[in-house]
């Protein structure tokens, strides 16, 4: 399928997207973001791939978008997450590409943020006649399944009238995700592994209602592991898609999968992975990294700029060295590169749907 209209996606493009994806065995970098360099940075390295892209925000990346001295930090989540996905909506279209917006792991403690942001999104939507936002993701994985599963239920009933997706999470990623989640000495292996009659009781539940995606656990883990540390197995993806598509006559791989915590992770489980229905993964810890290196690179490059305005041995001035956007810059051409190497991995360069 080519020919959808570049920028923001949602409702019956976004699900041609994702069939577009586990149709052509190619999966979608996921990109936590927290100002509009990062933004900027994901939608470049997009573009020059064309690869669609999914843009996501944490809520203390939403926090930090609004900026740090808000005073009321619950407000400063939902007005961030508010303007940078009008920024994403400015300005998307113009890099040719087809982008997801998403929010990323709210656990009880931060349903009243995506409260807040589907009040936002209503107002949005009656506006324009779009969402603000692709979807949300509700991380409910420490409670109760069925807990889980039934607030995840009242929330898609909210969703869908705004033409949303919702996104759950089964079993526990590992690791933590901007004060979601455990360390993981702390966190139960078994917890690690979903359970495929936890993902077919998912289905049942709120394929009724709307579209949704899972984040299944095969022992993934937030941030960059020792090897050994945990041991990846797709294969429970496999086993999951499986008994859907054995109980109810679905197609093959009938769920929409993401893969949370893909830091680190060895290629060769990323592609078993995208074979089993995987469509989106989760790259923030090398992106952070990407761009903390190269900001590190050019000030080690550059020592004197960072200390002085002009030299204090040959009065040389510094301006030009010290200048925001030359360090940001250098910054973001780091997160573009190592976005690169992730499109080269999900093979999603030169497959974007987006009209040319």
């Amino acid at each position: 399928m080519t020919g959808m209209k570049s920028g923001v996606v949602f409702g019956d493009d976004y699900k041609a997207l994702l069939a577009a994806c586990k149709g052509g065995a190619y999966a979608l970098p996921a990109v936590n973001v927290v100002g509009t360099n990062s933004v900027n940075a994901v939608l470049e390295a997009a573009a020059r791939n064309k690869s669609d892209i999914i843009v996501q925000l944490s809520n203390g990346g939403a926090q930090f978008f609004a900026g740090q001295g808000m005073a009321d930090g619950n407000t400063a989540k939902i007005m961030g997450a508010v303007a940078a996905a009008q920024h994403v909506h400015l300005l998307a279209e113009y890099y040719g590409v087809c982008v997801v917006l998403h929010t990323d792991h709210a656990n009880r403690k931060l349903l009243p943020w995506i409260d807040g942001l589907i009040a936002k999104g209503e107002r949005y939507y009656k506006a324009n006649g779009k969402p603000l936002y692709t979807s949300h993701m509700l991380d409910l994985s420490e409670e109760p399944l069925e807990d889980n599963l039934s607030i995840c239920a009242d929330y898609l009933k909210r969703m869908v009238p705004l033409d949303m997706s919702l996104e759950i999470e089964l079993g526990v990623t590992g690791g933590e995700e901007d004060g979601v989640g455990h360390d993981l000495d702390e966190t139960d292996n078994a917890k690690l592994y979903t359970q495929p009659d936890e993902v077919l009781r998912a289905y049942e539940k709120l394929s009724p209602i709307g579209h949704f995606s899972v984040a299944a656990s095969f022992g993934n883990v937030h941030g960059v592991y020792k090897p050994g540390n945990v041991q990846l197995r797709p294969e429970i993806l496999k086993g999951s898609q499986d008994l859907v598509s054995s109980t109810h006559g679905t197609g093959n791989n009938p769920l929409d999968l993401v893969f949370h915590g893909g830091s680190g992770s060895e290629k060769a489980k990323i592609e078993e992975a995208i074979g089993y229905g995987v469509f989106k993964m989760n790259i923030d810890t090398d992106t952070q990294f990407a761009f903390a290196n190269a900001v590190g690179g050019y000030v080690d490059k550059n020592p004197k700029a960072f200390k002085f305005q002009i030299d204090p041995d040959d009065d040389t001035p510094y301006k030009s060295k010290y200048d925001p956007r030359k360090w940001l810059r250098a910054g973001e051409l780091g997160l573009a590169e190592r976005l690169d190497e992730a499109i080269r991995d999900l093979r999603s360069g030169g497959k974007s749907l987006a009209m040319n």
